[in-house]
């Protein structure tokens, strides 16, 4: 047997994760604006036939997991630059795309979510999608994604926005499945 390293990949990030899951669920998006960058996760509580599994787990696992870093962060600016609500202006944006939806409701949803000290943040979200394989991040993807812009219609449309239509920008995209392709395929997770 191996002696206990607390420093150890797995014991770092399950110490955020177990943060993270300790604190209370809040309803999308958080009522009150706060600081920080940090975790999070979604929750879904409703409905949609194809994640029947999910709603009557216990407990519950997250649909998808997430991150918010500092803004600059990608190019190694994190200077502190006076109040950054990275974390709580994610949980925003993922709101506007639960209300784009044609077929979700944002009140079917909640998140936890944790402020952490950056250098953390990517460990965290990685041993998330690793321990709970939340099901927006390894068999829908696209959740996530923002608006890629001018001049790339080429692209393929995510598979989020083609179970979930309602996005403005995603419809413009290129639909390579049908929903009946992604549906049988959470089935078989």
């Amino acid at each position: 047997m191996r002696p206990y390293d607390p420093l150890e990949y797995d014991n770092l990030a399950r110490s955020v994760v177990n943060a993270l899951f300790v604190r209370p669920e809040h309803p999308m998006p958080p009522a009150e604006p706060f600081e920080g960058p940090g975790v999070y996760a979604l929750f879904y509580n409703g409905p949609f036939s194809a994640y029947r599994q999910l709603v009557e787990a216990n407990p519950k696992p997250p649909i998808y997991v997430g991150k918010a870093v500092p803004p600059g962060a990608r190019k190694g600016l994190t200077e502190e630059t006076g109040r950054d609500r990275s974390l709580y202006n994610r949980l925003k944006q993922h709101s506007v795309s639960i209300e784009q939806a044609n077929n979700l409701e944002l009140h079917e949803f909640s998140c936890r979510y944790l402020p952490v000290v950056p250098v953390w943040i990517t460990l965290a979200e990685r041993f998330l999608i690793e321990h709970y394989r939340p099901l927006w991040n390894v068999v829908i993807d696209g959740f996530g994604n923002h608006n890629p812009g001018r001049g790339r219609s080429a692209m393929r449309r995510p598979r989020w926005d083609i179970l979930h239509p309602g996005r403005p920008w995603a419809s413009e995209l290129r639909q390579e499945e049908s929903v009946e392709q992604i549906v049988t395929e959470i089935g078989e997770v």
